[in-house]
């Protein structure tokens, strides 16, 4: 898996240098792992902005603006605040053009019959002539916490490479 975060990495760092882009993060469930993942790249200097880690509602909304009554209709886990989080990692970081977060139940506990242990939402936030645009995306990965973690890793740089290739 490492292999495979790694690979990804460089190359979303490849496609981001070819756009003049800048990345910033926010993570919950994988707790650094993502910024770890852009930052164990030499040169990532040359990318990264900046990252977040913002396991509590408290922080999502004191750092990265993420609505009260968003975590509270929703739940943290939930496309809803992974899109704010998004938004807010753009808002916060003016020279970053993507955003990446990460919001989920890595386990072993804390799941449910409608958020199971290993659901993981996505959200994406890339900042366009035409404005910013917002989406997200959710996954069920198996496995124990360390497993749901790497693999939402590799999941959040895959879909990113993917978002930013023509």
């Amino acid at each position: 898996m490492q292999t495979e975060i790694d690979t990804l990495s460089v190359r979303l760092g490849q496609l981001l240098v070819a756009r003049q882009g800048w990345l910033a993060t926010a993570e919950s469930c994988t707790g650094g792992l993502l910024a770890g993942a852009a930052t164990a790249i030499a040169g990532s200097s040359a990318w990264f902005e900046q990252g977040w880690v913002t396991y509590s509602n408290g922080a999502k909304h004191a750092q990265l603006g993420v609505s009260k009554e968003t975590l509270k209709q929703f739940g943290a886990v939930s496309k809803e605040v992974a899109q704010e989080m998004a938004a807010g990692v753009l808002a916060k970081s003016p020279p970053a053009t993507l955003a990446l977060t990460t919001t989920g139940i890595a386990g072993p506990g804390g799941g449910s019959a409608d958020k199971p242990v290993g659901l993981v939402w996505f959200g994406f936030a890339q900042r366009l002539p035409s404005g910013i645009v917002v989406h997200a995306s959710s996954q069920i990965f198996e496995g124990d916490r360390t497993a749901v973690r790497h693999a939402s890793v590799a999941f959040a740089l895959r879909s990113a490479c993917e978002l930013l290739t023509p």
